[in-house]
């Protein structure tokens, strides 16, 4: 997916003492975040995420934000700050740095953390590192960078007040407003009025629940339904949540202590990421609790944390669901928790893991019929909040679906915020004397991690692959004596992924040796041609009889 923007011009040079912002993704979709800064002919990267394919991108793995805006001029960048630790935010660092592996990398301890295991996998050793924490201010290159704590579905994230003689950026990164979270840590809203009274100039604010109204339920509030879940299970409880939701791990933990269960671990990255949250005292085991096999105990006395609440292919819990997992085989009267939300574009997937839980036997619970997850991000109530106690002069919503950002657009001028912008991915902004305004747009895409390749695969081709797995596929071998102009075989026509036999197509062929015949007493010898004439002719016929656009794959051969 291509963002070419043709409504917009190329931004032109940058004003004096004045700020650029470009977003190269997560505005207009959930994911792939990357916010560039430009000032003073530096760079400074806020967050560099990855998407995750959706049906429409078959045989993708991964979705980086596209670097090309900044290609050739990487050695301008002064390091790369993450807010947290998820993969919408983090996945994409190891694919930046190998364009450039010198980069400064700054981020909280529990984010450097989880991006080490990353460079290691893509031995990416050079890149320096800054850990900060909340009240911290760092200089790097033109940009003074004050961090900020906020609460979100990960411990140790942060937001960012970028300053620089243009102005002051506040960017919350992902946020939520929990009074009672199970760390404690609750976001500074005190820093956040400091800010504001001192002068915010651009708002940059996360927009993923900005169309829910109200407040975002606290985490403890689900306490009661995990509870009630090990209650009621009299076999083993299969709990599925993201790799690197340490509360909801904590949450897991703390019921199966309460209800004399044990707690194994499936999934690399689940492995991975609690090690790492144990050995930094961000996860607190109880004691025996956390087993290494998956039947150390009875099974009504077993818990398995499992990744795949997403409904991945790959994952752990898809697996288990297709009787496919090589450890974990579920009995009837098992009890499968999805104890996470269901990001936009994957219901679709969770729902078929549900049908498959279900059909062996499994008692399923998920955030529809009961009250196991909450949001990390801060729905429309807190994020008024924010408006009335920064005050910014300009807006951008950023971290959203189109509809999410116009609805954080919405609130932020309900509360008076003089400028509110509604970008999308490419789009520039320049603040120039405490005002801010789009001045142009720069091609950017989608860049498609497909196997060991990066960049490679296009559009078309991703059409091709649709094309193929919903069409269908017909290929037809003709060989012709280039010195008579004659049919010496064929045509043979092979059809693949299509509910009719070959023979329907035994019709077609007179039509198509006409076709052949007629272009070659024409005088044309030119596979090239050829082929386009026998596309055309099984083509019109696959459209007409068949109601069908198959993927048409021509073969003219010269003998």
């Amino acid at each position: 997916m291509s963002h070419m923007h043709l409504e917009l011009p190329a931004p032109g040079p940058l004003a004096p003492d004045a700020l650029r912002v470009i977003p190269l993704g997560g505005l207009g979709e959930i994911g792939r975040n990357m916010t560039v800064f430009e000032f003073g002919g530096k760079l400074l990267i806020v967050d560099c995420g990855v998407l995750f394919p959706e049906e429409n991108h078959p045989g993708v793995d991964l979705i980086l934000p596209d670097f090309e805006p900044i290609r050739d001029r990487l050695d301008d960048v002064v390091g790369v700050v993450l807010t947290h630790g998820h993969e919408d935010h983090i996945g994409g660092v190891p694919f930046l740095l190998r364009e450039r592996g010198t980069i400064p990398i700054v981020g909280s301890k529990l984010t450097l953390a989880f991006v080490e295991p990353k460079l290691k996998e893509h031995r990416l050793k050079q890149a320096p590192k800054h850990e900060v924490s909340e009240g911290d201010v760092l200089e790097l290159g033109p940009f003074s960078c004050e961090f900020v704590a906020v609460n979100h579905s990960i411990p140790d994230a942060l937001a960012v007040a970028i300053t620089t003689p243009a102005g002051v950026v506040l960017h919350t990164g992902d946020f939520k407003m929990d009074q009672l979270p199970l760390d404690d840590r609750i976001t500074d809203l005190r820093a956040f009025a400091r800010l504001g009274e001192a002068g915010v100039d651009l708002f940059l604010t996360d927009s993923t629940n900005a169309d829910v109204p109200g407040f975002t339920v606290p985490e403890r509030d689900i306490t009661p339904a995990i509870d009630a879940v090990f209650a009621s299970s009299a076999q083993r409880v299969i709990v599925a949540s993201f790799a690197s939701h340490i509360h909801r791990v904590q949450q897991v933990l703390d019921a199966a202590h309460r209800h004399g269960r044990k707690v194994a671990y499936v999934g690399r990255s689940m492995v991975r990421n609690m090690q790492i949250a144990r050995e930094l005292g961000y996860l607190h085991v109880p004691d025996g609790v956390v087993v290494d096999r998956i039947d150390a105990a009875p099974p009504h006395e077993m818990v398995l944390m499992s990744t795949g609440s997403q409904g991945e292919p790959m994952a752990a819990l898809s697996r288990i669901a297709n009787n496919s997992h090589p450890q974990v085989s579920l009995e009837p009267g098992d009890t499968v928790l999805l104890a996470s939300s269901l990001i936009p574009g994957n219901e679709n997937a969770v729902y078929r893991v549900i049908d498959g839980l279900t059909k062996i036997g499994a008692r399923v619970v998920h955030k529809g019929n009961a009250l196991v997850h909450v949001s990390g991000h801060a729905s429309a109530g807190e994020l008024l909040y924010c408006y009335n106690i920064v005050r910014p002069t300009n807006v951008l919503p950023v971290h959203g679906e189109i509809r999410h950002l116009h609805a954080n657009g919405a609130l932020a001028t309900k509360t008076g915020v003089p400028n509110v912008l509604l970008a999308e991915d490419g789009y520039v902004i320049d603040l120039v004397d405490g005002h801010a305004s789009i001045v142009g747009a720069v091609d950017c895409g989608y860049v498609y991690v497909d196997g060991s390749s990066v960049g490679e695969i296009t559009d078309s081709e991703l059409k091709d692959r649709r094309i193929l797995r919903d069409e269908g596929f017909i290929s037809i071998v003709t060989v012709v004596d280039s010195t008579t102009g004659k049919i010496v075989t064929g045509p043979e026509i092979h059809a693949r992924g299509l509910a009719e036999d070959e023979s329907a197509f035994d019709e077609i062929v007179p039509k198509l040796i006409d076709a052949l015949e007629q272009s070659l007493a024409d005088g044309t010898r030119d596979t090239q041609q050829l082929q386009q004439v026998v596309r055309r002719v099984v083509g019109s016929y696959a459209g007409r009889r068949l109601r069908r656009r198959p993927m048409i794959i021509p073969i003219v051969l010269q003998a």
